[in-house]
């Protein structure tokens, strides 16, 4: 490949109508920030979705049109000029694709659908979705919708005609006819009508689809978890995934790309067939990583022909290892008390089993319907032939919340759906027939099998990432994509030997600290986890806040305050906009939770008390007592981010930075993360950095103390690792994508708060094995109340081993402090690895 990747960069695209401002950030945008880019020492710009969106949307995930390159961004003629400006720059392009489902919230944007609506099976893009059209399917054989406000409101359909300007260009040049239902419409089939004085009701009745009450749980469409506007699509069929691939296959032909990052996989028919076909696609030597969420102990199947994840299970690891785990009990017994559990292990996997049951039987209570279904179609023995539709339905739902992992039909999970059937036939002998009456159509390998493996996956979202993990809050910092919050935390050992297995078995997976989806951007994950330093205090300070200033209920407060402690300012300046992005995060945050509130039963009285509480700790009495606090988490925090995003620099895997992350950034879950970066101020910081290293005097503490109150600029500082650690990434790339791991640890009463990792090559001529050190500082507010690092040291390999940071050299045994003198972070470059001429 002519273009290595040995790090990327995150950019979220938008268009001008995703914005109230009418602000866009399409191709040119990410054009305009090339030169920064190269700069700073990235190798690959990986963008978000490229393909036409709903034009509203801030994220292109909802894609309307995979044959075209989104207008709204610049077209195919501006993602060539971006492809060229990169190119030209020495960087390359990874896109983001999004195979599983498409857009379809307003019908008429998205022809596919549109079509399929119009004609009914007999659409040629009938094939195209996963539509179930037997006459079980709850709405009388037809594509049922769930679009009516409420019961018997048929009555409210018109017919009415809507002009051009109304469809996507030259969809429909004189308009078209159509059935409305307020502000929603729907196509009408050629010749069901005579004119639009006919019958509304009666013309909508000889339509193909249904238009259903929405709470009646009618929906003959796979969707993307419960999200009624995301119509999955069939890429099973090789014409659909020939016509879903065609503008990603001239993209390839053209050259104009150099990897792909795949969206939500699992949603899939059959992930293993997929993927070995978009491999086939784009070549063996483009860089493919997929986003699959692994349980702690799930392996990636060794069978994918893929370079790994889009790095959930690092964000995990690195995360865990800056976690003062002796915190656990301390902060369980506070959680005890706040919200009426410890959550602790046992008690997240209670959760998680009782809330995957409850969205099963909820919010996708079609999809387990539809599946119930299958199971009697393709059963085809006579085994629990007796077994009631609701004792059927509940088994179903049962075992889909024991299910451990997203999906377990990959070939590296194939007992887990054996023993856990096993395991509920010994606990629930009275669901015996319904268990075989299960096994016998799985074993069909038909239907069943299939849309099993995907409702465990959206009843693994739903329920965990998107429910349990707004509601637990022991330490809310955890609750990721990916993350184990129960396990509070990664040890030492275990961090090595995960690193060690990523080195030998995926060295070219994506690793992240940030994403997109992220609930925290990784700066205030860091902040946040900085509340295990002081477990005491934090429990202290809970009590008189909520003594002080009482919250609706003391469960959410204690799940909101973790948040809230995680971006208020250090300064204590609380401004309009903190309080409004708090607002919106909290309802955000209680909806999703789904106690007192959710997205579809929204309580207006709570959610106001809510604000109002927040409103009240940044104006009240307590926000000085608050602000200290932060202070001392944001002290620690900021030194845990520096050290942390060192390590995955330096570790295996293609490490990722999110868009603006490159300096210090508190943000929450989107939209708040997807907010415009200021580029201008990033660039300018980094020039004055590359400028001040031309000096011969370069004196690292004094750029970095360049700030009128005299302290260290953790804006600068975090910036300069970054440039520093990519750009060591790409002058000795072999190194970090085919070199070991190693763990290094130091000697003496601070040992503990080092964690530090070598990497090398001993089959690279001239390096001598390792050649690269990453140290960081772990637990640092412990450090710093007990003194520092006294006489602890660390012993380098032999040789003279050169910081990247500051410039300084050490050998043999050297005492932290002198390594950490400045920063609380150190890459090692050893000299021989200069001297062998490769710089």
């Amino acid at each position: 490949m002519r273009r290595p990747i040995t790090s990327t960069y995150r950019l979220q695209l938008r268009g001008p109508h995703a914005d109230p401002s009418g602000r866009a950030f399409g191709f040119a945008e990410a054009a305009e920030q090339v030169p920064y880019l190269r700069a700073l020492g990235v190798s690959h710009i990986y963008l978000s979705p490229i393909f036409a969106s709903a034009r509203e949307s801030n994220h292109n995930y909802d894609v309307i049109d995979p044959t075209e390159v989104n207008p709204e961004l610049g077209g195919i003629d501006g993602l060539r000029e971006l492809a060229r400006i990169a190119h030209e720059a020495g960087l390359g392009l990874v896109l983001d694709i999004v195979p599983n489902h498409l857009g379809v919230e307003v019908p008429r944007t998205n022809r596919w659908w549109w079509d399929l609506l119009k004609h009914g099976k007999n659409s040629e893009f009938e094939p195209y979705f996963d539509i179930d059209w037997h006459e079980d399917n709850g709405a009388g054989g037809k594509l049922g919708l769930p679009v009516l406000g409420k019961e018997g409101d048929e009555d409210k359909l018109r017919l009415t005609h809507l002009g051009p300007e109304e469809f996507p260009e030259g969809a429909a040049p004189e308009g078209e006819d159509v059935l409305q239902y307020f502000d929603k419409c729907f196509p009408l089939e050629p010749g069901s009508y005579s004119s639009l004085e006919d019958d509304p009701v009666e013309v909508y009745s000889r339509q193909s689809y249904r238009l259903m009450y929405w709470r009646d749980g009618v929906i003959s469409y796979r969707r993307f978890f419960s999200v009624n506007g995301l119509a999955g699509i069939r890429q099973e069929d090789p014409l659909v995934f020939e016509h879903s691939h065609r503008v990603l296959r001239q993209l390839i032909a053209e050259d104009l790309i150099d990897g792909i990052r795949v969206d939500h996989p699992d949603g899939l028919t059959d992930p293993f067939d997929y993927l070995t076909r978009l491999r086939d696609l784009i070549g063996p030597d483009r860089w493919l990583v997929v986003e699959k969420i692994l349980g702690v102990t799930e392996p990636l199947d060794p069978r994918l022909n893929v370079d790994g994840t889009t790095g959930y299970d690092a964000m995990r690891e690195l995360d865990g290892v800056f976690i003062d785990r002796s915190a656990e009990d301390q902060l369980g017994m506070l959680a005890l008390q706040q919200s009426g559990s410890t959550w602790d292990e046992d008690a997240i996997t209670a959760a998680e089993h009782q809330l995957k049951g409850k969205v099963a039987r909820d919010e996708l209570d079609a999809e387990v319907r539809r599946l119930v279904r299958a199971i009697r179609r393709d059963n085809f023995s006579t085994a629990g032939q007796d077994v009631s539709e609701a004792d059927l339905a509940e088994t179903v739902i049962e075992l889909i919340a024991a299910i451990p992992v997203y999906r377990a039909d990959y070939r590296s999970l194939s007992r887990i759906t054996s023993s856990v059937i096993a395991e509920m036939s010994r606990r629930f002998p009275e669901r015996s027939d319904a268990l075989d009456l299960i096994s016998a159509a799985m074993l069909a390998e038909g239907e069943a099998k299939t849309r099993f493996a995907q409702v465990c996956g959206a009843v693994m979202a739903k329920g965990v990432e998107d429910t349990l993990f707004y509601r637990a809050s022991r330490l809310v910092s955890l609750q990721e994509v990916g993350g184990a919050p129960g396990r509070f935390g990664v040890g030492v050992a275990e961090f090595h030997l995960l690193q060690q297995e990523r080195a030998q078995l995926w060295p070219h997976a994506m690793t992240s600290l940030t994403t997109h989806d992220t609930k925290r951007t990784e700066d205030t994950r860091a902040r946040m986890g900085e509340i295990t330093e002081l477990p005491g205090e934090f429990a202290e300070l809970t009590r008189q806040v909520v003594a002080m200033v009482p919250p609706p209920d003391t469960a959410t407060a204690h799940f909101l305050f973790q948040n809230l402690l995680g971006v208020w300012p250090a300064d204590g300046v609380i401004t309009d906009a903190l309080q409004e992005r708090l607002h919106a995060y909290a309802l955000k945050a209680v909806r999703e939770a789904g106690v007192n509130s959710t997205w579809f039963d929204q309580e207006p009285a709570y959610e106001q008390a809510i604000c109002d509480w927040i409103d009240a700790l940044l104006y009240g009495p307590v926000a000085p007592t608050l602000t200290d606090f932060a202070a001392k988490l944001h002290r620690g925090g900021v030194q845990v981010s520096l050290g942390r995003k060192v390590l995955q620099l330096a570790g295996a895997g293609v490490p990722d930075t999110y868009q603006g992350q490159e300096f210090i950034d508190f943000s929450l879950v989107d939209p708040d993360n997807r907010r415009f970066i200021d580029y201008t101020a990033r660039a300018q910081t980094l020039q004055q950095y590359l400028e001040a290293r031309e000096d011969e005097a370069f004196d690292l503490a004094a750029y970095l103390t360049d700030t009128d109150d005299g302290t260290i600029s953790a804006d600068r500082a975090k910036q300069l690792i970054i440039r520093e650690g990519l750009h060591l990434r790409r002058e000795f790339a072999d190194v970090f994508l085919s070199g070991e791991h190693q763990a290094v640890f130091a000697v003496g009463e601070a040992h503990d708060h080092l964690v530090g990792i070598a990497r090398g090559d001993a089959s690279v001529s001239g390096t001598g094995g390792l050649s690269i050190i990453a140290l960081a500082t772990r637990l640092p507010l412990a450090l710093e109340s007990r003194g520092g690092w006294g006489e602890t040291t660390v012993q380098l390999p032999e040789g003279e081993w050169t910081d990247r940071f500051s410039g300084r050299t050490f050998s043999g045994v050297v005492p932290v402090a002198e390594v950490f003198s400045t920063l609380p972070t150190a890459l090692l470059v050893a000299n021989r690895l200069t001297e062998a001429g490769r710089l």
